[in-house]
């Protein structure tokens, strides 16, 4: 591709889109038409094109950095809520603006996810090989009906499931929440929070495991875990954005990288909050409810967990965005 003659031709679409957002930044989206309406939206894929192409080409910083912040500001514009009412952008973000966003974002909950997996790694290695670990990390309740009783603990749930499943909510937007705001502080409160989960998940795990509950256990696990941790994941992620504003703002002001990534974490945030609340809704009445086959518990995690991944890989392209 040569650079110049790539640029001519591209520019004139750079400066309408940049046009209608300046129009719309000074005026309200309602300022424009309905054509012009639905330009905006294809110039802002083609855009996205146009800098997804730049970073491969490499045609200089500085028409980089231009077209990330055009991009910027035009998904912002798209998918930010007007002062009406504007469940229409609602759903266009959940359509295809949450995934996109999830694919732009993957590296950074690609660290979440394995430093969550390290933790768990390392308390089944102590777990397994010094009888005490377990003790350091686990309640004294819950090894106590483990190993005495060899009983799980979800029996609890069962007779007050809209209060459980109420509380499961609270508490994993709470966990949700946290990860993310551990961002300021440099990304350590993040990864600290990620880290220890996963440790306790490694140690419970290897509990159960000794004492020959580990398939009723991931059988609970499986249905509501194969959305709630993702989830958590994803938050690792905009947690971590939020770091890499703070700490490596790259060719950006240290206020316009927390603009631009801060804008991406928050996109994340608005769309964990309806995984974390179907997941909490399953893991009060369907995981715990003993009526219901443990076989069929492990299909439907993994079917929500296809299902998931599907929907993540979406692309403004496919079927699912027209």
């Amino acid at each position: 591709m040569k650079i110049q003659r790539w640029i001519a031709r591209r520019e004139p679409y750079w400066q309408r889109l940049d046009f209608l957002l300046k129009k719309i930044e000074k005026k309200g989206i309602k300022c424009l038409n309905a054509s012009e309406i639905q330009e905006l939206s294809g110039l802002y894929r083609s855009v996205s094109a146009d800098l997804a192409r730049a970073k491969t080409f490499n045609p200089g910083k500085i028409l980089i950095q231009d077209l990330h912040q055009l991009t910027t500001r035009a998904y912002s514009q798209i998918y930010q809520a007007p002062r009406g009412q504007d469940w229409g952008g609602i759903w266009r973000f959940y359509r295809w603006g949450f995934p996109e966003t999830v694919q732009i974002t993957w590296k950074y909950t690609a660290i979440a996810t394995l430093t969550f997996m390290l933790g768990g790694l390392i308390a089944w290695w102590y777990a397994w090989t010094d009888p005490n670990f377990i003790a350091l990390v686990a309640p004294s309740e819950l090894i106590t009906k483990v190993r005495d009783d060899q009983e799980l603990w979800m029996g609890s749930i069962i007779g007050v499931e809209p209060l459980a499943s109420s509380g499961i909510m609270i508490n994993n937007m709470s966990v949700s929440f946290r990860v993310v705001g551990g961002g300021i502080v440099a990304g350590i409160l993040t990864l600290f929070i990620l880290f220890y989960n996963g440790l306790l998940i490694g140690t419970i795990a290897t509990l159960v495991g000794q004492n020959n509950l580990a398939y009723p256990f991931w059988a609970f696990v499986f249905p509501h875990g194969s959305l709630e941790l993702p989830a958590i994941f994803l938050s690792g992620g905009a947690g971590l954005l939020i770091a890499k504003a703070l700490l490596f703002p790259g060719e950006y002001k240290r206020a316009d990288a927390l603009k631009i990534y801060g804008l991406q974490a928050a996109q994340l945030v608005f769309g964990i909050v309806p995984l974390l609340f179907i997941a909490g809704i399953i893991e009060g009445f369907f995981s715990p409810n003993p009526s219901v086959p443990d076989p069929l518990k492990y299909v439907a995690g993994l079917l929500l967990f296809i299902l998931l991944i599907q929907y993540c890989s979406l692309t403004p392209n496919s079927n699912y965005s027209k």
